[in-house]
């Protein structure tokens, strides 16, 4: 990893303080990545365009260009303005990457290169550097070039299509930006990954982690079913997770999670409804004849659950040790007294937001504990900073303010 003064080093903890990361993502997936490796204690360098990531406009707000998500998706970062499609900005640019482990982008590299941010030039001031490409599609393909937003990539992947095959309803996204958060964890694996490689080897590499491949990886993990094997032994699909009935069983009441999985689980289910008989019912007497007939064992257990009260249920399941949960909503969830006991929903005060609420970073560390050192970045905010950090003076700096190619968030 490149090495870096302790004065150059934002102050922190964590087990990547020492990493140094030059962000030029956008959106979600390479600054939820980002998120990650910041909240383990890399320097994140925000490099953001006059007009700053689009996320910063998404609200709730309390000031423009601070919204929600925004907020969650870049704590931990430095923020530095840099109008790239100058020369000024893009030299500044190629000044930060030779200080940088990686750099990470989310446009194809076809548009890096015009800019003039070639793996070949930036390589070329920084032979170390992991030069990360998280975009939408792999560049060996046809697909090459086209657009990639969550929604299209969970439609692609085949999500939606999953979701009406389970529920007998038409085709739905999950709500939360899926695509974009789970490719983000492998992008932040892959960075990590290539900048130990680099370490070793005294050299970095160019890298690509592409949206669709990211999710098909996924979707076809549990998925591909019969299509495992050639000829196929049966259609795609894992039935588990396609059973009609499988999502939370309706109470007298309500609703509740519950998942009866293992032999043992089993016997204590018949025995805490009174039916012990079941145990060498064909359908329910072994892990694989209850695979073979999941649609019939979760209608079964949807109509016992449906006799008695939530509360009634997970008193006795508990007894029984049998695993279910109660049925949150998101504002349950924040509510939860595990997630208090461990400090996990955290609220700090932001120089600007005033009072936030955000989440921990995940994880205990021992002998490098995480924090949460810096709140989100106003745009611009560490303009100054950083320049002064790659060899910039106050005169040389004030004259790429002067011309918009840079911004004080502080003014």
């Amino acid at each position: 990893m490149t090495q870096h003064n302790a004065s150059e080093t934002t102050p922190g903890a964590g087990p990547l303080t020492g990493v140094r990361i030059l962000d030029l993502s956008s959106v979600v997936m390479g600054p939820y990545a980002t998120q990650i490796l910041a909240d383990l204690g890399a320097d994140v360098i925000k490099v953001e365009p006059p007009s700053g990531d689009n996320m910063r406009a998404v609200g709730p707000m309390r000031n423009p260009g601070m919204g929600h998500l925004y907020l969650h998706l870049n704590r931990n970062k430095r923020s530095i303005v840099l109008d790239l499609k100058t020369p000024e900005g893009l030299d500044a640019c190629l000044k930060l990457a030779e200080s940088c482990d990686a750099l990470l982008y989310n446009i194809r590299p076809q548009a890096m290169a015009r800019l003039g941010l070639s793996y070949e030039a930036v390589a070329a001031r920084n032979p170390r550097i992991v030069y990360l490409g998280a975009y939408g599609f792999g560049e060996a393909g046809p697909y090459a070039g086209r657009p990639a937003y969550d929604d299209l990539i969970q439609g692609q992947t085949g999500i939606a299509a999953l979701s009406a095959q389970q529920s007998g309803d038409v085709p739905r996204y999950a709500p939360l930006t899926l695509a974009d958060r789970a490719v983000g964890l492998h992008v932040g694996i892959a960075l990590v990954s290539a900048v130990l490689h680099a370490r070793a080897a005294g050299r970095g590499q160019q890298v690509e982690i592409p949206m669709f491949e990211g999710m098909a990886h996924l979707v076809l993990g549990d998925h591909l079913g019969g299509a495992t094997f050639e000829p196929p032994l049966g259609p795609t699909g894992y039935a588990r997770l396609l059973a009609p009935h499988r999502r939370p069983y309706a109470t007298a009441d309500g609703y509740l999670c519950l998942l009866i999985y293992n032999d043992k689980h089993w016997r204590n289910f018949f025995g805490l409804i009174g039916r012990p008989e079941l145990e060498q019912d064909p359908r329910f007497c072994t892990h694989g004849a209850r695979a073979a007939h999941i649609s019939e064992v979760y209608a079964f257990v949807a109509e016992v659950i449906s006799t008695r009260p939530s509360q009634e249920w997970l008193d006795d399941l508990a007894r029984a040790d049998i695993p279910a949960s109660q049925l949150y909503t998101v504002d349950g969830l924040l509510q939860d007294e595990h997630l208090a006991a461990t400090g996990f929903i955290r609220e700090m005060d932001h120089p600007s937001e005033g009072r936030i609420r955000t989440t921990a970073p995940l994880g205990q560390y021992q002998g490098t504990p995480t924090s949460l050192r810096r709140p989100a970045p106003r745009l611009g905010e560490h303009s100054r900073e950083v320049l002064e950090q790659a060899g910039y003076d106050a005169a040389r700096i004030d004259a790429l303010v002067d011309r918009g190619i840079t911004q004080d968030g502080n003014d």
